[in-house]
């Protein structure tokens, strides 16, 4: 009895005994709670296998309790023990279930004990169990089980309701201070709502008053509460309303404000002062790394004068130097979920890097002696280096070379793939926006907002340049530049391309940067994004040695004038240490210390002269900097430490096609491997051999010549029309590769159709049998030698 047997004859019945089905206990049934990681090999993508659990027990709707799996009756119990218990680890359960339908092994993280059972425990047991590990009262119950909102297409996924569940009880059982960190575009908005939603309807709230909780939810920017409140928290109604415009409103329980209006205007008492101290229940702090902790900010005087509330803070931030505060003040994460878990389960799109650079940032850039600015004051003779670049000093053919080199790459990919440019500041980003309009003015004079400026400076009207950016329907604006404003808080995404011309020192800013091309969306092919850095500040980030999520592969092009690639110019490329780039944008302090305006310089020509690719691999670990083919023969060595493993596997068509798929996984497409060595005749096992071996290399032609030349008794035993078959098939080998030899698809098309149908072909060997045989044997020979 096969495992599908065993689900079905004992599993699900002995499930159902115990009590799982009976409301508001059920039972998930084989459940996908992973994508599957996305890899990248070229231009193709793929997902490797989804996390898939045999049965997940819910004692109620949102509150998964135990996950269970079952293998085939011949298999020992505890066989799938292992599985179980590292599902559970993942889903954050405390019970794990492995059976073969007729004995049954469990699993408790709480008591730390492996026990042998005849029957499931019921619904009661287990909660019952859990409640007094984790002191849970009966009075907590009900709030701790509180339904969540439910619609079509708001399915939480399953790091989603760890979340909700862990901070629900963590609330519901006194935790005052409490942190999420989650990696930018994994949902924290979303996780916030039901957390608000399940707290709310129960009727929670700090003093155990009659009614419902008064919640806030904290940000610094509009954008982050205007689109929340608008539209994740829609299901709260009229309970709804934004704190602005200097009033104080008290009559609703869901409320939304961002620090400056509640710090209130110079010279007006701050207008939290309005409310009571411990007016509010709840405050949800979103994006909370980003000052509202810090011991000398003045945003942290609001958090504690609403000290009496229950504080959760959310943050796509680990702990580091620059997040230290945010720790200290919540205390220790919750739950975490990183970026590098975000890509593994195939949630968030992987990403390859582009380090480009000009002259200017290798070698720094000098001014001539007396050299005046566009406003003719002189530009100091000092060595200016990337990080001085439209900060100190303003290079306009820079930024053109950035623009050229841009627009030189989408050409090459697409030229309508959404794509943000993060520049130093908003004049930068108008310089920025105007080079690469007259780039493209070709798409330009079709699509007026091909290119758009989206900064504070554009108020209403780069706020609707960027709500249509966001729609995955509309076509423009195709390319906005920006300064800040973009760099946290924007859902775009159909986002492909992050262009990074500003200097980033903060490993927190780069990650909530990164994160507006983190989103997938299957259904409009999006499956990886490209990061072009002109800064070195992506690849200094990738040396610290806290960053989860590294592109690891990496390939070197140097560009000629015209930025046209120099054959053979790859070498290997260290990334740089992260520099703190410190001071505000746009200005530098003389010798009295007085701040003033950069410098202009507008002369000159420059050119993009190097440029690195670098990858995730399939483990999403970094690799030294290499070249394809090396990475290939790397590979294909560790799999194969033989050449003859290699050969005696590929000449089984099913094990071939297992190959292909395993080198796929590790990155590596064939069409890709053959356009990056110049060898698009060459059979793809030569190709391997000669990567990977240092073996000749020969041509699919040259193959099947010498199948022809050497094995006549192979083709004598078939009669002439027969022959003729064998040869044709050959043939579209030679011209076409292995993908030729797929039964009955290439007995479909000229010449072979020419012979009859599929049933009149093989006739011809036989019958069916003894044509695929004919074929698998053609194949057997045909690497041989």
């Amino acid at each position: 009895m096969n495992e599908a047997d065993t689900c079905r004859t004992y599993v699900v019945p002995r499930l159902q005994a115990a009590g799982w089905e009976r409301a508001p206990h059920s039972i998930t049934e084989q459940r996908y709670f992973t994508d599957g990681r996305i890899v990248v090999a070229g231009t193709r993508t793929a997902r490797r296998k989804h996390k898939k659990a045999d049965y997940l027990l819910r004692y109620t709707r949102d509150f998964p309790i135990a996950v269970v799996e079952a293998k085939a009756e011949y298999k020992a119990p505890g066989d799938g023990l292992g599985q179980a218990k590292g599902y559970a680890d993942v889903l954050g359960l405390k019970f794990a279930y492995s059976t073969n339908g007729t004995g049954i092994v469990e699993f408790d993280f709480l008591a730390g004990t492996e026990t042998n059972l005849d029957s499931f425990p019921s619904p009661d047991e287990l909660w019952s169990r859990l409640r007094a590990a984790e002191g849970i009262t009966a009075p907590q119950e009900e709030k701790v089980l509180a339904p969540g909102f439910h619609s079509p297409g708001r399915t939480l996924r399953y790091y989603q309701e760890v979340a909700v569940n862990r901070t629900v009880q963590a609330v519901v059982q006194g935790k005052r201070r409490l942190l999420l960190t989650m990696a930018t575009g994994t949902g924290k908005t979303e996780t916030a709502f039901q957390i608000c939603w399940r707290l709310w309807n129960s009727r929670w709230n700090r003093d155990g008053r009659p009614g419902k909780a008064r919640i806030l939810y904290l940000a610094d920017r509009n954008i982050l509460i205007d689109d929340p409140k608008d539209k994740t928290f829609a299901a709260f109604g009229d309970a709804r309303i934004k704190i602005e415009g200097g009033k104080a409103p008290k009559s609703r329980e869901m409320y939304f404000a961002i620090y400056q209006a509640l710090a209130g205007a110079e010279g007006r008492p701050p207008l939290y002062r309005e409310y009571p101290p411990d007016f509010f229940d709840l405050i949800i702090v979103d994006e909370c790394h980003r000052g509202s902790a810090r011991e000398d900010s003045n945003w942290r005087e609001i958090l504690e004068y609403f000290s009496p509330a229950y504080q959760l803070g959310m943050t796509a931030t680990p702990l580091r130097e620059d997040s230290r505060d945010t720790y200290k003040y919540f205390g220790g994460a919750l739950y975490t979920y990183s970026l590098r878990d975000g890509i593994e389960d195939g949630f968030l799109a992987p990403y390859r890097v582009h380090r480009a650079f000009t002259p200017w940032d290798a070698a720094g850039w000098r001014p001539s002696k007396g050299e005046l600015d566009r406003y003719g004051r002189e530009i100091p003779d000092e060595e200016y280096q990337t990080r001085d670049f439209e900060r100190v000093v303003a290079l306009r053919a820079r930024t053109e070379a950035v623009a050229r080199h841009l627009t030189a790459h989408l050409t090459k990919t697409d030229r309508f793939a959404k794509t943000i440019v993060f520049c130093v500041d908003q004049e930068h980003a108008l310089e920025m926006r105007t080079a690469l309009v007259n780039l493209n003015q070709d798409l330009v004079r079709d699509h007026p907002n091909y290119v758009e400026r989206v900064t504070s400076d554009e108020g209403d009207i780069g706020r609707g340049h960027l709500s249509r950016f966001q729609d995955v329907e509309s076509q423009t604006p195709v390319i906005l530049t920006t300064s800040q404003l973009l760099t946290t808080g924007v859902d775009a995404p159909t986002c492909r391309n992050i262009a990074l011309v500003r200097w980033i020192g903060s490993m927190t800013e780069f990650k909530q940067i990164i994160g507006r091309g983190t989103r997938v969306r299957d259904d409009y092919g999006k499956l990886f994004f490209t990061i072009l850095d002109y800064t070195g500040a992506a690849t200094g980030k990738f040396a610290d040695p806290e960053f989860d999520g590294d592109p690891v592969q990496a390939v070197e092009e140097t560009l000629d004038e015209l930025g046209a690639t120099i054959p053979g110019t790859e070498t290997e490329v260290q990334p740089e240490e992260p520099i703190d780039d410190g001071g505000e944008p746009g200005v530098i302090l003389d010798e009295d210390d007085k701040p003033r305006r950069k410098f202009y310089f507008d002369g000159d020509h420059v050119e993009v002269i190097g440029e690195v690719v670098y990858d995730l691999d399939s483990e999403g670990r970094k690799l030294r900097v290499v070249r394809l083919d090396e990475y290939a023969g790397q590979k294909v060595r560790s799999l194969f430490p033989l050449a003859a493993d290699l050969r005696r596997q590929w000449a089984d068509p099913a094990k071939r096609s297992e190959i292909i798929d395993t080198l796929f996984d590790r990155g590596i497409d064939f069409d890709t491997l053959a356009a990056a060595t110049n060898q698009p005749d060459a059979d793809p096992f030569d190709l391997l051999c000669h990567l990977a071996y240092s073996a000749p290399l020969r041509t699919r032609r040259e193959r099947a010549e010498m199948l022809r030349r050497d094995r006549t008794d192979f083709f004598e035993q078939h009669g002439p029309t027969a022959r003729a078959i064998l040869g044709e098939l050959l043939d579209k080998y030679a011209e076409h590769g292995t993908a030729q030899f797929v039964m009955p698809d290439v007995l479909k098309v000229p010449p072979i159709s020419e012979r009859g149908n599929v049933i009149e072909i093989a006739q011809h060997f036989g019958g069916g049998d003894a044509l695929r045989e004919a074929v698998h044997q053609l194949q057997t020979l045909l690497y041989e030698s």
